[in-house]
């Protein structure tokens, strides 16, 4: 079984869940277990200053608080991109550089080993086999991931352009009107 962790889930166009409406979800963990990740094109009016201004110096723009998600929307969740490849105190990757960010470090120290973050408020969780049962039932497009779809500055665009870069019928997606009634 395949599991998704450092990819991409993409909503299918016909997936109605308001919390999931065309989202573009980054998967953090996928194993035996369960499945969790955040979403990443939801982006709020919530400013980084107004929540953690601490952190606001390594906000890559928008620097807004994102949706990531409809479990536990008061806690956070940080990305990161590591200047290098090795993340600290054996801290794993996700993608290529990016990894959780523990925010209860001195941003500044974190300054020194992070180029930007990125936050977001709740997450995407999934119980054991619960997202292999979506994705069979054609829910989501699991697809990989590209580093900058985590600190994208054009959000709203993210789920167009992620189909977009895809081979075959995936690829046409990208142009599935939001209503197909109306086309």
């Amino acid at each position: 079984m395949p599991w998704h962790t450092g990819r991409l889930l993409v909503a299918a166009p016909t997936l109605e869940d308001p919390n999931f409406l065309r989202s573009v979800i980054l998967v953090l963990d996928h194993d035996e277990d369960g499945a969790l990740g955040v979403v990443l094109n939801r982006a709020s009016t919530i400013t980084v200053d107004e929540t953690l201004a601490d952190w606001v110096d390594l906000a890559a723009a928008p620097a807004v608080v994102f949706g990531g998600g409809p479990v536990e929307p008061t806690a956070v969740v940080a990305l990161g991109t590591a200047r290098e490849s090795s993340a600290p105190d054996g801290a794993t990757a996700i993608l290529d550089r990016v990894r959780l960010v523990n925010l209860e470090e001195d941003p500044v120290l974190a300054a020194t080993e992070l180029e930007r973050i990125r936050l977001f408020a709740g997450y995407a969780g999934w119980g054991p086999d619960q997202l292999e049962v979506e994705i069979d039932d054609g829910a989501w497009f699991p697809v990989d991931a590209d580093p900058g779809d985590v600190f994208t500055d054009d959000p709203d665009g993210l789920w167009h352009h992620v189909l977009r870069r895809q081979r075959g019928g995936l690829r046409l997606l990208a142009t599935y009107p939001e209503d197909p009634a109306r086309n």
